[in-house]
């Protein structure tokens, strides 16, 4: 799923050749990216766009050979001369007569020919990675070694024609794994093996075989004394394709600021994107004028209060709530209430997204006017869901453009308005982008989290074992070598609730690892269903007559439960036969459709419940899916529940499932073997079964808000 969508798209043709274009945003200002080696397409900015398109009118297109652009036959029309005329022709399809271009590798070098030859269609550049017409080059990557005829073995010889044209697909995942080098790359590399195989070995040996073709115009030390538009010049220092020394080149001869990514590979903008956006926004607003996000306004006031003895104003904290359910915001509601009590005056605002938004304004909470900008990340889980399945730890990997361009917003928020708390409940892209880069930390930060580790699902096999094992392995390094980034890490729940599993092949287990790196809550609740009063005068407050057998049916705040709903309502005329006092009322939440569920008569549809506790706390049976929240809701007050484990979820089927299990709750069910008769005969065993649930902490909120207090 893309973060944002482009606003156009088209085409600009140049001597026969289609180049595909997309336009985002509409700013008064245009930044341009120009492809890289056609190896991969305009794709590769996708960690620049959202955000950058806020501001600014962005154009991408897919260099000749790759995407959805022309891969015309001859060989001289990969000439640099041709690519240069491309992004010409690009601007003025678009209607720019001048650019900020952004080079990533040899994108950069045709920026550079831009800015030399046609400075002004050229504001300022940014090039990453770039490839040049001087300074030191790799070896390998020299013309005669591509051209020379070699025998086919590993290492650095897959770099010539006939292996080109062979086995195009083994050098293409050869050559991205060497883009990226660093540790924990393997989203990065997986997209990137997936764009190199939109192209084909005989369209780049065609880009390669054309550089013995000189171009038309000098493109040596000459030409780089001619550039003399701002520019910044970002490398890492452990780029394996352009060396570093061949950037720093370019920088010393035009003048460009020049900034090292220390371990960073050949595409510091896919593998360190918060670093690098904010290095070019700084540069942006530095050079060109051009407000950096600290300077954009937002509706909130811009803060920058003196910490003297007496003069000291109210504390003001930003909350992080994740959308994925609404059990986290009941749980940070009751968390903010907590802190109020404990310092009068305290000031919160909520950076959030649909459905939470809805239950903190029922709530009088002030949402931060940024939260209107953000991505959904629900409407991501949804198109990544099933019938009732979700492979969770593929979602959250393949939802990294969205974490990105959020975590953007998120720190313009912060450099904004000075905060003196930060509190992320499961904000995943905050805890990891400044672990990534601390020195972009500009206040404390307090992560919440119920549950530690990804686990591995029999279906994904070894390569998810892999995968999942490298996850934790990086969050487990972050969290060791960079330990003051997180001022204060708490596990919602106690310390037997942890899994009993290791985070991985050769890394630590989880009851052994997260005592020594979390503060235990115990369980947060909204609200205590000690605090309802007598369940007999809460049901009758609600509305559910003594007679009434009262089953609540409830997916939470995604659109993912919709498939369970339907199964449960196709099941209520079995249900009705055995149970036929029982009256059902159906929660979709706000993402589901009512009309699209097939209601039954005589069953009661509420979208929307902002005091769903008090339901689950008064009725005499409820359906749910398996989500933490709603599962502990119920627990707490007692209520029998049967619960569906979404399918390939591995929080659900393994650390929800494990704490229900320690508290004796509810009973599981699986969703690809519940018929009708088999939903209603879990439905009467759980009316039936006494309810001998271990009690629930109710002062999990006030402990979260002492140990949160004590960073104030």
């Amino acid at each position: 799923m893309r973060a944002k969508l482009p606003k156009e798209s088209g085409f600009a043709e140049r001597c026969g050749v289609k180049l595909f274009y997309e336009i985002y945003g509409d700013g008064p200002e245009t930044m341009v990216f120009v492809p890289p080696w056609s190896i991969v397409h305009s794709r590769v900015y996708k960690a620049q766009l959202p955000y950058f398109s806020e501001r600014w009118r962005c154009i991408t297109y897919d260099a000749r050979g790759n995407g959805k652009s022309d891969r015309p036959e001859a060989v001289a029309a990969y000439s640099l001369d041709n690519l240069v005329a491309d992004a010409l022709a690009v601007m003025d399809e678009t209607g720019v007569k001048q650019a900020i271009m952004v080079g990533l590798s040899y994108g950069g070098y045709v920026a550079s020919v831009l800015a030399a030859y046609h400075p002004h269609r050229v504001k300022a550049a940014v090039l990453v990675g770039t490839m040049a017409g001087i300074g030191p080059a790799y070896p390998y990557l020299e013309q005669p070694h591509f051209r020379a005829k070699r025998e086919r073995f590993e290492g650095w010889d897959k770099y010539n024609r006939d292996y080109w044209l062979t086995d195009y697909p083994d050098f293409a995942e050869h050559f991205i794994r060497h883009v990226y080098p660093e540790p924990h790359s393997t989203k990065q590399i997986e997209d990137g093996i997936k764009w190199a195989n939109d192209t084909t070995g005989e369209v780049l040996v065609k880009t390669v075989e054309v550089r013995i073709i000189p171009p038309g115009f000098d493109v040596g030390e000459a030409m780089y004394r001619k550039i003399n538009c701002p520019m910044l010049v970002i490398h890492g220092d452990n780029d394996q394709l352009q060396p570093h020394a061949r950037g720093k080149a370019v920088a010393e001869l035009t003048g460009a600021e020049f900034v090292t990514i220390k371990g960073g590979g050949h595409n510091p903008l896919g593998r360190s994107p918060a670093k690098c956006n904010a290095l070019m926004l700084d540069f942006l607003d530095r050079r060109l004028g051009i407000p950096a996000p600290g300077q954009q306004t937002t509706g909130l006031p811009t803060t920058n209060r003196q910490t003297t003895p007496g003069t000291r104003t109210a504390n003001r904290i930003l909350y992080l709530s994740s959308p994925i359910g609404l059990g986290h915001a009941r749980r940070d509601i009751a968390v903010a209430r907590e802190l109020r009590t404990l310092h009068p005056g305290l000031e919160i605002d909520w950076l959030a997204q649909h459905p939470v938004t809805s239950l903190l304004e029922a709530d009088g909470e002030r949402v931060h006017p940024l939260s209107a900008r953000l991505a959904s990340e629900s409407h991501h889980i949804e198109r990544e869901a099933g019938e009732h399945e979700l492979h969770v730890f593929q979602a959250l990997r393949d939802m990294d453009e969205v974490l990105i361009a959020n975590f953007m917003i998120f720190q313009q928020a912060v450099e904004q308005t000075s905060y003196d708390l930060i509190i992320a409940d499961e904000a995943w892209e905050i805890d990891y982008y400044w672990h990534e880069h601390p020195e972009l930390k500009k206040a404390a930060l307090a992560w919440l989290t119920d549950f530690v580790g990804f686990v591995p699902m029999l279906s994904g096999g070894d390569r998810e074992a892999f995968l999942t094992a490298d996850a934790n392995a990086e969050m487990i390094e972050h969290v060791e070598r960079h330990p003051t980034v997180r001022d204060r890490a708490i596990f919602v729940g106690n310390p037997d609730d942890i899994l009993p599993e290791s985070f991985g092949a050769n890394l630590p287990s989880m009851r052994e690892w997260i005592p020594g790196h979390f503060d235990f809550s115990g369980y947060i609740l909204g609200r205590h269903p000690t605090n309802f009063g007598r369940r007999e005068e809460l049901r009758e407050a609600l509305g559910y007559r003594p007679d009434q057998r009262v089953c609540i049916v409830t997916v939470g705040g995604s659109a993912v439960g919709s498939h369970l709903i339907r199964r449960i309502l196709q099941s209520l005329p079995v249900v009705q036969e055995k149970l036929p006092d029982l009256r059902m009322i159906v929660v979709p939440g706000p993402r589901i459709d009512q009309g699209s569920l097939d209601v039954p008569a005589g069953v009661e549809v509420r979208t929307f419940l902002p005091d769903l506790n008090r339901h689950l706390a008064a009725c005499d049976l409820a359906l749910v899916q398996g989500g933490l929240a709603t599962c502990m809701e119920l627990t707490a007050a007692g209520t029998p529940f049967l619960y569906f484990p979404l399918k390939n979820h591995f929080e659900q089927n393994f650390h929800v499932a494990h704490r229900l299990d320690r508290y004796g709750a509810g009973i599981r069910m699986d969703y690809t073997t519940a018929t009708p008769e088999t939903i209603a005969n879990g439905m009467i065993a759980a009316l039936n079964r006494p309810v001998g649930f271990k009690p629930v902490e109710a002062d999990g909120a006030l402990r979260a808000a002492k140990m949160l207090s004590e960073l104030l």
